[in-house]
């Protein structure tokens, strides 16, 4: 199965890391958006969308990629998220519909939270200090073995 993850992480590089995890376990590259083409992604069985979540959804550099993407048919996805809660998950509706409608098959996501501080949290020494810890990157690892092993 050939792989990519396109991810878009900046602020603390939470998701970075997680991505860097999951792209070993898959033996695929980490790429942010701007260095990938939307016909590239054509020769890949599985690809992966990420980025932290900023005001309840996706990075915009993330989504307007998407937005390029040419439609396609019988493609698997899956997408991951770091944020300040883990919750999140609700926050993967616009990115997962917009894949939809491009024709992806969303096969799983992931969220974990990340170090943030964004905002009046940095004068508090920010939330989620250490993040994405060891536990995190365990499970993230856990996540793309299962990935691997269902979408051969």
């Amino acid at each position: 199965m050939k792989s990519l993850i396109v991810c878009f992480s900046y602020h603390h590089n939470n998701t970075q890391k997680i991505a860097e995890v999951m792209a070993k376990m898959l033996d695929a590259q980490v790429k942010p958006p701007e260095e990938v083409s939307p016909e590239e992604l054509l020769q890949f069985d599985l690809v992966g969308f990420g980025s932290g979540i900023y005001g309840e959804k996706y990075h915009e550099h993330l989504l307007e990629f998407v937005d390029r993407l040419l439609h396609v048919t019988n493609k698997k996805a899956f997408i991951f998220s770091t944020s300040s809660m883990e919750e999140a998950v609700k926050n993967h509706l616009l990115l997962r519909e917009k894949l939809k409608s491009k024709g992806y098959t969303i096969v799983d996501e992931f969220n974990c939270r990340g170090f943030n501080t964004n905002s009046f949290l940095k004068l508090f020494g920010g939330l989620n200090k250490g993040r994405p810890n060891a536990d995190d990157l365990k499970h993230a690892k856990e996540f793309a073995m299962n990935l691997a092993i269902s979408n051969k």
